[in-house]
């Protein structure tokens, strides 16, 4: 099993692959640990010295509730079709060519559960951008041109039954009620994770976080 010093050690390989920039991204179902994965991958690379790593997540390409209830998806946030999938590709591939000005990515405010324009700054001296979401590795729809911008995918997965209980306790902690959340999860959230755990094959690392 691969401990946390390999996966910064080959972190570390890509953006010394003699390209400008290099973009890492880290797919798994919600829930999985990929956000915490990013964070602390971004956090030690940057603890040598000047930044030179970004997190740049998925999520501020969430297309807004307003836009989802034009659509009628509003139920079925998360969805594939339920984020700007071009947008988001449009953007790494910017990330890769763009290194002479700052970017600004989208973030995402859990709070409001709403996307935030030009939250996330990435300074011309990044060398690895490193962006997580679950569909990185989807075949389908514009979905094909995200994981054509991305240097490496790594799959995050960890124990089922915990990755359940992390996204009732995530829905709960942003303003669900209990019941509320475990219905949100078995209806939508375990439907994606089928769609999620369906690309783990396309990957180029498996990543076990543990419990």
């Amino acid at each position: 099993m691969l401990t946390f010093d390999d996966l910064l050690c080959r972190a570390r390989s890509l953006a010394g692959a003699g390209r400008p920039r290099a973009l890492l991204g880290i797919a798994g179902s919600p829930g999985a640990g990929k956000t915490t994965l990013a964070e602390r991958l971004v956090r030690e690379l940057n603890a040598d010295g000047a930044p030179w790593a970004a997190h740049v997540p998925m999520d501020g390409f969430h297309l807004a509730d307003a836009e989802l209830e034009r659509l009628g998806r509003r139920d079925r946030k998360g969805a594939p079709d339920t984020f700007d999938a071009a947008g988001y590709a449009a953007l790494l591939r910017r990330l890769r060519e763009d290194t002479d000005d700052v970017v600004y990515a989208p973030g995402f405010e859990r709070v409001l559960e709403q996307p935030i324009a030009g939250a996330v700054p990435v300074a011309p001296t990044t060398r690895l951008v490193v962006t997580e979401g679950n569909y990185l590795l989807l075949g389908t729809g514009s979905w094909t041109r995200v994981r054509a911008e991305l240097d490496e995918v790594w799959f995050c997965e960890t124990d089922e039954e915990e990755r359940v209980r992390r996204l009732v306790a995530r829905h709960v902690e942003f303003g669900k009620g209990h019941q509320e959340a475990v219905a949100w999860v078995s209806r939508s959230d375990e439907r994606n994770a089928e769609l999620v755990a369906a690309s783990r094959e396309r990957a180029d690392l498996v990543v076990r976080v543990p419990v």
